[in-house]
């Protein structure tokens, strides 16, 4: 559980430390360039849902999938618990400990950003949609922040628009439009579910030598 814990506790640390830094000196939707590099920016968004900017169901559907990620982050227990005692590989172990770091990471903003920063995109009942806002945070006592539990939203920053132009004027139906690849934003926390999955995937054979079982 060692190694779970240290992997876990490692990423968690980034992925905090980089969310409140770029909440507490970036406005909502700014976005600056790291190292001179067009294709490599910092930008900040807020998402109430899921992975890339993902989200459905307004405030219901949040409440739903915290619950679903703290599910996910107890059965995951379970099977660490499962499989060390079984003797599992690495390349079974470190891919789940980055995906079980990753769902912590984003249920944490979830849950508690609401309670801690002074501002932030809330959910407006009576229009029925999320509200951005336009101002730096500050962190607050634990509490006085904006908003209540499990109403924050999730801080993604990391943006790689490798392709950023727009389509020449003679192109037939997208002429003069603008064309973005990669265009989402994400996290550290992201990052860690989609490399941990990408691992497992790619290592399958030797972290399921015997096939699949749970």
């Amino acid at each position: 559980m060692k190694k779970i814990a240290l992997i876990t506790l490692l990423i968690l640390i980034i992925d905090q430390a980089s969310k409140i830094y770029i909440k507490t000196h970036f406005h909502l939707g700014e976005s600056v360039e790291v190292f001179g590099l067009s294709w490599f920016r910092l930008t900040f968004v807020e998402n109430p849902g899921m992975a890339y900017g993902l989200h459905f169901g307004g405030l219901w559907g949040k409440y739903t999938l915290i619950l679903l990620r703290l599910v996910l982050a107890g059965g995951m227990i379970f099977l660490f618990r499962k499989w060390l005692k079984e003797g599992a590989s690495n390349y079974l172990i470190i891919p789940m400990a980055m995906i079980f770091a990753g769902a912590i990471g984003n249920v944490i903003d979830g849950m508690f950003y609401g309670m801690i920063f002074d501002s932030g995109t809330m959910y407006e009942e009576s229009i029925g949609r999320w509200i951005d806002y336009d101002s730096v945070s500050k962190l607050t006592p634990f509490g006085e922040g904006y908003s209540h539990f499990m109403r924050g939203c999730v801080v993604d920053m990391l943006h790689f628009p490798l392709v950023d132009t727009t389509w020449p004027d003679w192109v037939p139906i997208f002429g003069g439009k603008h064309i973005e690849f990669f265009k989402y934003i994400f996290n550290v926390a992201d990052s860690a579910i989609t490399v941990g999955a990408l691992f497992l995937y790619i290592f399958r054979k030797k972290a399921f030598p015997n096939g699949l079982d749970f």
